[in-house]
């Protein structure tokens, strides 16, 4: 079937691991039967409030944001970060402890309240205050004092340390003690007005974009390089590799469970409110269940 004249939206963050996934159909490697694939790159809490008012065909959101969307959006199976024993993490000048964010009613600059880390952190430690900062800032923020703490996504998560900034809690460890699963953190939805076949196909599309780069890593991540904020190359690839791998091309069952768990521990914390039902979009059949 052609899909000539015929065209999506996929937006996504402009990190360097979203950008090696993305290389393919950036770079047109791939057969797109026709369909034009453009591409949109915002900050993760800006695709979240898109993604509430159904902008884009397919974006990138954080899987907290989700029970938002699932009224115009399924979940796809490929594009999807998540931590296997690391995450989101809490992060302060020495000497400031858990028990201080807690007792002392210190402020923790956030990424977004509609973030997995946000909900994350509110699971690990309910009730702090925060105070909502630009994610690529708030290592800055933090060492300049204006803030207590930060919670940190993305490449912040390797140079916290070169901020002067010590370790509270790694959100990924503690989601995998707490449960035993990776932590979900942000995936891709679709539209789903779109029709079976445009779902079909832009869900192909997707999870051939990420073999191509994995099976092409070099090419890809010279791309990625481009995306990396300046962080040196050895440190862009170790961030790729956390973020981009077998679980990224198809999340499976073990996927499945973590988010389906996410939603399930929020709800028994008190974090959210309401049982969130989740719809997968069936793998290449356009289906969803």
């Amino acid at each position: 079937m052609s899909f000539q004249n015929k065209e999506i939206t996929v937006a996504h963050s402009p990190d360097s691991d979203d950008a090696f996934m993305f290389y393919a159909l950036a770079k047109d490697k791939l057969d797109t039967q026709g369909l034009k694939v453009n591409q949109v790159l915002k900050d993760i809490q800006s695709l979240n409030h898109d993604a509430i008012n159904g902008k884009y065909e397919v974006s990138a959101i954080s899987f907290a944001a989700y029970p938002l969307v699932q009224d115009k959006y399924a979940l796809m199976p490929c594009g999807a970060s998540m931590g296997f024993k690391y995450g989101p993490m809490v992060v302060a000048k020495p000497g400031v402890t858990k028990e201080d964010l807690k007792n002392k009613g210190l402020t923790v600059a956030i990424p977004g309240q509609l973030t997995t880390a946000f909900l994350t952190m509110n699971m690990w430690q309910p009730g702090l205050k925060f105070v909502e900062v630009a994610f690529d800032t708030i290592l800055k923020y933090v060492a300049e004092g204006k803030a207590d703490a930060g919670l940190i996504i993305h490449e912040g998560q390797l140079t916290y340390k070169t901020a002067g900034l010590d370790l509270i809690v790694d959100l990924g460890q503690w989601w995998f003690d707490e449960t035993g699963l990776p932590l979900p953190l942000g995936g891709n939805v679709i539209r789903k007005d779109l029709g079976a076949e445009l779902i079909a196909l832009s869900t192909k599309l997707l999870k051939g974009s990420i073999e191509y780069s994995l099976a092409h890593r070099p090419e890809a991540l010279e791309y990625a390089l481009t995306f990396a904020r300046d962080m040196p190359p050895e440190l862009a690839d170790k961030f790729v590799g956390m973020y981009v791998n077998e679980m990224t091309v198809d999340y499976g069952d073990t996927g499945r469970e973590a988010i389906a768990r996410l939603f399930s521990e929020a709800l028994k914390r008190g974090v959210i409110k309401e049982p969130v039902k989740l719809e997968f979009v069936g793998e290449l059949t356009g289906s969803i269940s």
